[in-house]
């Protein structure tokens, strides 16, 4: 398998450009996970995107983009539950640069919810729940602070199917490329738009944004 302190600089140098710290330790979990995604990605087809090197740049430098936007501070340790989380992403990132976070990964394909449990197992990441369910039945004791995705078609699905994960004064991350007019304003009743993020990720030329829903009764 290929090594992947090859991969360390790159690491590193995206970070930097990203103004996100990461610690030795942080280093070598986020490079470990790397490994895992790109050996399991062959049997269990957890992506399209095939090298490492895509692996690196597409998923987790993305993910890492986000990092000091998908809370009230960089600091914010109320719980975050990923939706749709596949491989985990943006989940096991947030996981290892916030590890005093609680961060659910929810899924229903049960082989992704198994290549998540065994990266929460191998990398020792006491912060992460995997939960195997649909997330329209899901139904949590506790509900979150923090709803993150990757992986709706829509704002609309979104918030449609994972809104009673929510609590009061919760906030949705949905993290997209170009920004369709449309869809936002097809927005339900009662959520709107607090903040809309546009996301320069080093190393990716396409359009990419974080966009912050909020009910329209929350506050700030």
């Amino acid at each position: 398998m290929l090594s992947m302190t090859a991969f360390l600089p790159r690491l590193q140098q995206a970070a930097e450009q990203l103004l996100v710290t990461l610690s030795s330790q942080q280093e070598d979990l986020l490079l470990a996970y790397l490994a895992l995604f790109e050996r399991w990605n062959a049997a269990y087809n957890l992506s399209a995107v095939r090298t490492v090197a895509e692996i690196l740049e597409r998923h987790i430098i993305d993910s890492l983009s986000v990092v000091k936007l998908c809370g009230r501070d960089a600091d914010d340790h109320r719980p975050l539950i990923d939706v749709g989380s596949g491989g985990g992403l943006p989940g096991i990132p947030l996981a290892i640069m916030q590890p005093e976070r609680p961060i659910a990964l929810l899924d229903s394909n049960g082989k992704k919810s198994r290549f998540q449990f065994q990266v929460a197992t191998e990398l020792k990441l006491a912060n992460v729940q995997v939960i195997n369910e649909r997330v329209e039945i899901y139904q949590p004791t506790q509900k979150f602070s923090a709803i993150t995705s990757r992986a709706f078609a829509s704002l609309v699905d979104m918030i449609s199917s994972s809104e009673h994960l929510l609590d009061a004064e919760g906030r949705f991350y949905a993290m997209k490329g170009k920004i369709s007019s449309a869809e936002l304003s097809a927005l339900p009743k009662g959520i709107k738009v607090e903040q809309l993020h546009p996301l320069i990720v080093p190393g990716c030329i396409a359009e990419r944004h974080l966009i912050v829903l909020g009910r329209t009764g929350s506050s700030k």
